[in-house]
């Protein structure tokens, strides 16, 4: 696992129940500002390996953006059942359920300036 994906899995697993990050605001926290789209890779390809709280994850404005109905739905009973308000139109209020990281970043995981922007699809 390359050091963005292993922060960004520590940040997602840090996430508690009743609270929602952004995917931006999990790449930023992971070390890298414009990694939002490889936070959806992340999620998309180790949430059931890692056993991660993908349905924590919301967009930046704080709706649910899943764009599978089924997944969706339950991303949206999940968090119902967590104690979060999903609006009619898939909207959680960010300034009320958004969680603010106090994440260590694992020991080997190089500092911020040294990490690409962007990832490829082989380095998740």
């Amino acid at each position: 696992m390359q050091p963005f994906t292993r922060r960004a899995v520590a940040v997602i697993r840090s996430i508690p129940a009743g609270k929602v990050m952004t995917y931006a605001q999990i790449a930023e926290a992971a070390g890298s500002r414009r990694g939002a789209r490889q936070v959806v890779r992340i999620l998309h390809s180790l949430s059931e390996s890692q056993r991660l709280p993908w349905h924590r994850v919301v967009d930046a404005q704080g709706r649910l953006v899943i764009a599978d109905e089924e997944a969706r739905f339950t991303q949206r009973i999940r968090l119902l059942e967590e104690g979060v308000e999903v609006g009619a139109d898939d909207r959680i209020d960010l300034a009320t359920y958004r969680h603010f990281p106090d994440v260590p970043l694992p020991e080997d995981a190089p500092p911020e300036d040294a990490l690409p922007d962007e990832l490829d699809d082989d380095e998740i």
